[in-house]
């Protein structure tokens, strides 16, 4: 079984170089540690650090120096297409007031399908598609490159006691 162990910088791998390729929806390219099957149908093994979040186009590299490059596998989503920015925003806060995540592109918005969220849009006036295509979704303020984790405290002073 191929171990898989890095995710390298994409800017230092040539785009014609010998590559294998690893097809994942995206909620298993949130998972660090896990056996796949590589779309050649050889198995794998990821054991890369805590909290890596693989995108679409991303490169790991195997123990033996194998490259594989990741595709983001079609699923099932729920699309919002739409050319009005204010609309666009209003659809945006409602999802993320329900901590949806969500891919967010010119005139579109997109989510892993929910027929109560389309529901809820379409109540907005909105028309939602239900399709498949490749979800990448926003990482998140507080995400940075591929890992979640950092290396400092989140206490921070502000002049007042949570005491009660």
């Amino acid at each position: 079984m191929l171990k898989i162990e890095r995710i390298l910088d994409k800017s230092s791998v040539l785009p014609r170089q010998p590559y294998l390729s690893l097809t994942l929806p995206h909620e298993r390219r949130i998972i660090s540690r896990q056996r796949v099957t590589l779309d050649d149908g050889s198995d794998a093994g990821l054991f890369l650090p805590r909290g890596s979040n693989l995108q679409h186009g991303d490169v790991l590299q195997g123990a033996s120096g194998e490259l594989i490059r990741v595709q983001a596998a079609a699923e099932t989503v729920s699309t919002l297409y739409c050319d009005d920015p204010l609309l666009l925003a209003r659809a945006c806060y409602h999802l993320g007031n329900r901590h949806v995540p969500l891919q967010i592109a010119p005139g579109l918005i997109r989510y892993q399908h929910d027929h109560v969220l389309d529901e809820m849009l379409h109540g907005m006036g909105l028309h939602v598609v239900v399709e498949q295509a490749p979800f990448e979704p926003e990482a998140g303020a507080y995400a940075g490159g591929h890992s979640h984790s950092h290396e400092h405290s989140h206490a921070h002073g502000h002049g007042h006691s949570h005491d009660y």
